[in-house]
């Protein structure tokens, strides 16, 4: 991908923006950045699943071109909500690959989950710099994201902060020199908990994340470390290395958000605060750097930074998204829809925490023989759908049985 050609937003030349998935905790977080300085942008579409009173709200705020709601029974509610006013409104899945193909600069993905492969790789093919914060349509159809991507000349700039911070410290012209890229990792609400403990969480528990404020599905996710699993995935497909070069360490603080190890000894870290409007501004300015409104670190006020090796006995999720990327083929497609499926199912309270993950494997061993190029969208869809199947029956049956 050439990232040379882009230029950053001014006030002569407003940047071009869509927000899909604009009222989630991302989606939040972007709307906050631009309307700080509304005369460097320009709104094209905003899409949002259900919340039409957020929706409404955003899109008179910054001025949006068009305004979309997945849930096309939410139509009508929309269009009240927006009445007087020159904003184009729009419901339903179509709608929303259509909003991605409206003529902004820069996309932010952060639909939640596998339902935003597409309108993700519709931007993608039409050469738009991609804010990439739905780490399920990488996961899911990583080749065809990456290839969409390079086939239209465009750029995927990853939003989640751990990417964010390899893609900021990672020296193009010393690729070869890297020894290994360091993910670090929260250890969620359950780090020091006992298998026990673990195994009576509640939902409330499981979504108390010591340190971000994010949604249930990736703050379950977290709690899991199955996002650290995805992430891991991820970052072999974003930056091209083998995934035994990718480690993962606890880092309770969640200051340091990642590393890149070269193979002189040189460690080059990005620091943060743990608030996601600092990845946001910087893929929201790139190629410049734009002001942003994060509290900045103070060194001497900050606790000791501590590191540890996750414990994969208390968090198999880490062990079978490895697997699952030495498989390759489908098996990241079976793990991701296996975990949404359980992951919704324990929030129901249909399952136990340490189901999860159980379900996940039950899945993966089912699903026979997962190798094997993907070569179109009909078969990660497929694969999906049987994945989901599977899942499903494994919930019913567990909740049989217990």
């Amino acid at each position: 991908m050439d990232m040379t050609n882009w230029s950053a937003p001014s006030h002569e030349r407003p940047r071009g923006v869509t927000i899909l998935g604009s009222t989630g905790s991302v989606g939040q977080s972007t709307v906050d950045l631009i309307a700080r300085d509304p005369d460097s942008y320009r709104v094209e579409a905003l899409v949002a699943g259900n919340s039409v009173e957020a929706l409404a709200e955003q899109a008179r705020r910054l001025r949006a071109r068009l305004a979309v709601v997945a849930n096309p029974q939410r139509y009508r509610a929309l269009k009240d909500a927006l009445v007087g006013t020159s904003i184009e409104v729009a419901a339903g899945p179509a709608a929303v690959v259509e909003a991605a193909t409206r003529p902004a600069e820069w996309v932010m993905a952060a639909v939640v989950g596998f339902a935003g492969l597409e309108s993700t790789l519709v931007a993608a093919r039409r050469g738009a710099m991609v804010a990439l914060a739905n780490k399920e349509a990488l996961v899911c159809a990583g080749q065809l994201l990456m290839d969409a991507v390079e086939v239209a000349g465009g750029v995927l700039l990853p939003v989640d902060s751990e990417h964010n911070a390899i893609f900021q410290v990672l020296e193009p012209r010393h690729r070869h020199a890297i020894d290994r890229l360091i993910l670090t990792a929260s250890g969620g609400p359950f780090r020091n908990a006992s298998l026990a403990e673990m195994a009576e969480a509640t939902p409330e528990q499981a979504l108390a994340h010591p340190n971000w404020d994010m949604g249930a599905k990736i703050s379950i996710d977290s709690a899991t470390m199955m996002n650290k699993g995805l992430e891991l995935i991820e970052a072999q497909l974003l930056f091209g290395l083998p995934g035994e070069q990718v480690e993962i360490v606890v880092h309770p603080q969640s200051i340091i958000h990642s590393m890149v190890a070269y193979r002189d000894g040189s460690v080059l870290a990005q620091l943060g605060t743990t608030d996601m409007r600092v990845p946001i501004s910087h893929t929201l300015g790139w190629p410049s750097r734009i002001e942003g409104p994060a509290e900045r670190l103070d060194f001497t006020n900050l606790s000791p930074l501590t590191f540890e090796r996750p414990d994969s006995g208390r968090f198999p999720s880490l062990r079978l998204a490895r697997e699952a990327l030495v498989l390759g083929g489908f098996a990241p497609i079976v793990l991701n829809a296996a975990n949404e499926v359980a992951v919704a199912a324990f929030l129901a309270r249909r399952i136990g925490f340490l189901d999860i993950a159980r379900i996940v494997e039950d899945v993966l061993a089912a699903s026979g023989t997962l190798a094997g190029r993907v070569e179109s969208v009909q078969q990660v869809h497929a694969a999906d759908r049987e994945a989901r199947r599977r899942a499903e029956e494994a919930v019913q049956s567990h909740c049989l049985t217990n």
